[in-house]
């Protein structure tokens, strides 16, 4: 048995069904949603909840399966439908991704006991929550709207559906989102980083695993930062700041930084887990969900993204090493639907009075923003040094400015020449009257010639 928070377990053998559960009801709520007609999304859109029963047996509007009768229900199905339209997933496609392959069940990167599961193309995440997470993303959902129109490029999660198993007595609340992590570039290191130094450490059992994820105060130990050209830091600290802005005016806090690290001097592209994406010759791999992966999203002109979308780098930031090694950078902020509630206030003010207030990893919005946009913006990422001329580049740089100048002076000269030349026999009684005189009396024994000449 696996317990999991959120006061439901899943057994091995109900997992399995669970994934089946899950791709027959979004296929089936989907397929109905494609004969409503599309309309502007309404206030009270974000509040309709849909629900339909599915018996083992099959009915006159459901089909027959082998998994025990479950009720499904969707929230705010025609806001969600917008959102996926926004961001260019045709529902073919979404059903496609979801329901054709079976769904792989990915190991669980974090404390919060949540399952994961990714879809055969490497394109969405489905994780479980709780019911307040649920909740919360629910009275989050005109806001989002909001933000999402005036702003597609994020770094904050994609949210592409909120649905709900019932059965048994027991409600599976789920969301599907973005996936941040390529499963065909494998990822040298993971990283969950907060800001915060408290604890934010990776556990012994954690380090164990095939590749863990650690936390601030590892990246720390193993890092001297990741360098990006100007104009990629720039892009990347505005976006950041952009959506710890969106999150604070949520009064949302504790969430991460999900970060990956592709080396690219190590090893070529390869897949770093099992089940990797392959096509089936009837559809491209990849659906290429628009602003999804790393690079788009801190990318403001759209052609730039989709020229890096393109390539080798599967939509990851291009950056290096303190040792100068090429690395590809794969990111997105997660676990947004943490509210700075009165049980949050409690477990702060508590541990507050225990270890330092201000290195806890839970703290009022404003703070917590703050606070991780300066881990960010100083230790993790930064800006690649200018490069300076050293004296002897600056000496080979110069040449053609000193051969300019000298044929100038020689120019001048050869002028001066002429110019004295001309003046014919004053010159030579200049050269004779001025012979061994300083050379600064030349101006004034050349006057003075003149002067004779037309005396004579």
């Amino acid at each position: 048995m696996r317990t999991m928070k959120g006061g439901f377990t899943v057994s091995v053998t109900t997992s399995s069904a669970l994934k089946g559960a899950i791709q027959l009801g979004i296929g089936y709520t989907v397929g109905n949603l494609t004969s409503k007609p599309d309309r502007d999304v309404l206030m009270q859109d974000f509040y309709v909840v849909e629900s339909v029963f599915l018996p083992s047996e099959g009915s006159n509007l459901t089909p027959a399966h082998h998994y025990p009768d479950f009720r499904f229900k969707t929230y705010a199905p025609l806001a969600f439908r917008y959102f996926r339209e926004l961001f260019g997933i045709k529902p073919d496609d979404y059903l496609y991704s979801i329901c054709n392959e079976p769904l792989i069940e990915l190991s669980n990167p974090g404390a919060s006991g949540s399952l994961f599961y990714l879809t055969s193309d490497d394109e969405f995440i489905i994780k479980t929550v709780q019911h307040k997470e649920a909740e919360f993303l629910q009275k989050l959902l005109p806001g989002y709207y909001m933000n999402l129109n005036q702003n597609p490029r994020t770094l904050l999660p994609k949210f592409y559906g909120l649905y709900c198993i019932q059965s048994g007595g027991v409600n599976i609340r789920l969301v599907v989102m973005n996936n941040v992590l390529p499963r065909s570039v494998k990822m040298n290191y993971k990283y969950d980083l907060k800001g915060s130094t408290y604890k934010r450490r990776a556990s012994r059992k954690e380090r164990e695993k095939a590749c863990p994820v650690y936390k601030d105060l590892d990246f720390q130990d193993m890092h001297e930062g990741l360098y990006f050209d100007a104009d990629t830091y720039n892009a990347l600290m505005k976006t950041l700041q952009r959506d710890c802005l969106v999150l604070e005016s949520f009064k949302i806090m504790d969430y991460s930084l999900l970060l990956a690290v592709h080396v690219l001097d190590q090893s070529p592209k390869e897949g770093g887990e099992p089940g990797q994406a392959v096509g089936d010759g009837k559809r491209p791999v990849a659906q290429r969900v628009l602003y999804s992966t790393a690079m788009e999203s801190i990318q403001g002109d759209g052609k730039a993204a989709e020229a890096h979308t393109t390539d080798d780098t599967m939509g990851g930031i291009p950056a290096k090493s303190h040792k100068e090694e090429k690395l590809l950078i794969f990111l997105g902020i997660i676990d947004i639907l943490q509210s700075y509630r009165f049980i949050k206030k409690l477990e702060h003010s508590w541990k507050a009075l225990v270890y330092d207030g201000d290195s806890v990893s839970v703290h009022r919005p404003g703070f917590y923003a703050n606070r991780f946009l300066k881990f960010m913006s100083t230790s993790v990422f930064r800006k690649t040094p200018t490069i300076r001329f050293s004296p002897s580049k600056r000496t080979r740089t110069s040449i053609p400015a000193l051969k300019s100048s000298s044929q100038e002076i020689l120019s001048s000269q050869k002028e001066e020449e002429e110019r004295r030349q001309s003046l014919g026999g004053a010159r030579s009684l200049a050269s004779l009257d001025g012979q061994g005189r300083p050379a600064h009396d030349y101006q004034s024994s050349t006057h003075s010639c003149v002067v004779k000449t037309k005396s004579t």
